[in-house]
């Protein structure tokens, strides 16, 4: 009888990227304590992600929607341009009923809201590398009624009735920059980032921009 011999599990590779030390350290001990994942390798910007993601290879990717620079909705553009098959779940502050649907429509797999419960973190991440979507009852509920008809325009808050460029341009509103500079980081003109802040006023029905302004940064302080 041949002698049995130590079998070593390949561990899953899992790529982090969040903008903040503590908390990708955080997310970093969640998962390695599972035992049979780790962490191959993470990122702050978008940039990095991507030079990093293509050369490790990963077999999911936990993602942040805020980021230096870039943000994580056009990363997960870029993610899903290299890799559709790579499984994105989409761990964020931001409220689940504003971001959810458009990281799904974007390609993520999941989306979760960092103050869960780290279980339920886990059980997400394990739901989107088994090929599977992972989001909350309340945002089934929501895309249901749309696919029934059931929510009009009208019927969404205001915030979810913005673009994903108006979200975009509405957060950087939110930090603290001016026009020039939000053009210049989302490679937009001056005229057309100025478009984009009309827009948000009509559908937030805010009428000056000090106001909009105020907004943005009391939303933003809100979601910290």
């Amino acid at each position: 009888m041949q002698s049995e011999q130590n079998v070593t599990v390949k561990k899953a590779r899992i790529f982090l990227v969040d903008d903040h030390p503590v908390v990708r350290q955080g997310i970093a001990r969640l998962v390695t304590d599972e035992g049979d994942m780790e962490i191959c390798g993470e990122a702050e910007s978008a940039a990095d992600a991507m030079v990093k993601i293509k050369a490790l290879c990963p077999d999911a990717v936990i993602l942040d929607i805020t980021l230096k620079g870039v943000d994580g909705l056009e990363l997960l553009a870029e993610i899903v341009a290299f890799r559709s098959d790579l499984p994105v779940l989409i761990l964020s502050m931001h409220d689940e009923s504003i971001y959810a649907e458009r990281v799904l429509r974007a390609g993520a797999k999941g989306y979760v809201m960092k103050e869960e419960a780290p279980e339920k973190v886990r059980a997400a991440l394990r739901t989107v590398m088994a090929g599977e979507l992972c989001v909350s009852s309340k945002i089934v509920s929501q895309v249901l009624g749309k696919l029934a008809g059931g929510a009009t325009q009208t019927e969404l808050s205001p915030l979810q009735r913005l673009t994903d460029r108006e979200l975009q341009v509405f957060r950087c509103l939110g930090d603290g920059m001016p026009v020039r500079q939000i053009a210049e980081l989302l490679f937009l003109s001056a005229k057309t980032v100025e478009a984009h802040r009309e827009h948000i006023k009509h559908k937030l029905g805010i009428k000056s921009s000090s106001e909009l302004l105020r907004y943005a940064i009391e939303t933003r302080v809100n979601r910290v």
